[in-house]
């Protein structure tokens, strides 16, 4: 129960979010865009909305996405999806579109959107009203309460984010057992290379590992930021120290993996520096990277083929490169401050 784990010691509205986003089923894209609808009516204070009033900002939000990936969803056909590209290869207009949209486009979204394997999260985030002859969707304080969280700012890029590596996972032609998500390490920049060597830049780096982390420092447990110009910008830290790439690359261990990247608060990265983290965190190194696979897209896909293909494989490739490492390190290091772990 991967997304169960997920919230296990952290019962709160932040983590119920992000287990929506980052674990509920995909079979196509809308619930991303239906997210993205829901923080901006919270951003405007709305308490209820009709379909009529959301369909603009939703399906804006698939157009631009389609313009970039064509497929975004699983089934063979869709009559939302036909009107989008329709729209976008202008033989429709846009109040053809908004009719279809609210016709077709919310079909399963909204009663499936609060579910995680199964079940629906705890505190849900709004009711369907759809008595009468409108269609509404009523607000309620645990989505509210989401504008009150530090890591509220965080969340739209987070789910930018999470649509990118998704519908990267539907439009790839590379065999996923193939499949190596790198780091552009100027850039901050995840990508992926096809058989014919063309570059495919899927997304930030610090939008897309913030969600699996709780948007908290990996090793103190302090609120961080993806917020491009924050004074708490987060820093990508290499767990297993980059001076170590020589040695770690000669044992099969790409330091440059995804496996082995970590969001950390600025002043504890440049406390760390080059040190090798105590024992303790390679258990949640582990634990994080799970969250990955378990999350269904290709840094999963990435991290299976870098580190393992049974969770077995992927502990003992783990505490093999945490004794090569021991061995090249002067000491082991803790943060100064570490509030309650949350995974």
């Amino acid at each position: 129960m991967p997304a169960l784990n997920f919230q296990d010691n952290d019962a709160s509205l932040e983590s119920q979010w992000r287990a929506i986003i980052l674990f509920g089923k995909n079979s196509a894209t809308y619930k991303f865009a239906f997210a993205k609808s829901l923080l901006e009516l919270v951003s405007l204070e709305k308490t209820a909305v009709s379909l009529q009033d959301i369909a603009p900002s939703y399906v804006q939000s698939i157009l631009q996405h389609l313009k970039q990936n064509d497929k975004q969803g699983n089934s063979n056909s869709s009559t939302f999806l036909e009107a989008c590209r329709k729209f976008n290869e202008d033989k429709i207009d846009n109040d053809h579109l908004l009719d279809i949209t609210i016709k077709h486009g919310f079909n399963n979204v909204i009663d499936a959107f609060h579910t995680v394997n199964g079940s629906f999260v705890n505190d849900v985030f709004y009711h369907k009203d759809y008595n009468g002859s409108q269609k509404n969707i009523v607000i309620t304080d645990s989505l509210l309460s989401l504008k009150d969280s530090l890591q509220f700012t965080n969340f739209n890029q987070e789910v930018d984010a999470r649509w990118n590596l998704v519908e990267t996972a539907w439009n790839l032609e590379i065999n996923p057992n193939l499949l190596e998500v790198r780091l552009d390490e100027e850039l901050n920049l995840l990508f992926f290379e096809n058989r014919m060597m063309k570059r495919k830049n899927i997304s930030s780096a610090r939008d897309s590992l913030n969600g699996y982390q709780k948007g908290k420092c990996f090793y103190s447990f302090q609120d961080i930021s993806i917020k491009r110009d924050d004074e708490n910008l987060c820093a990508i830290d290499h767990f297993f120290p980059h001076v170590h790439k020589i040695q770690l690359n000669d044992n099969g261990a790409n330091v440059n993996g995804v496996w082995n990247l970590v969001l950390t608060d600025q002043k504890v990265n440049n406390h760390k520096k080059a040190k090798i983290p105590d024992i303790k965190y390679l258990e949640r190194l582990y634990k994080r990277n799970e969250f990955y696979i378990a999350s269904k897209h290709p840094l999963g896909e990435t991290i299976v083929n870098q580190t393992g293909k049974t969770a077995d494989e992927r502990r003992r490739f783990l505490q093999k490169q945490y004794d090569l490492s021991v061995n090249l390190a002067i000491q082991k290091w803790k943060p100064n401050i570490e509030l309650e772990p949350l995974f």
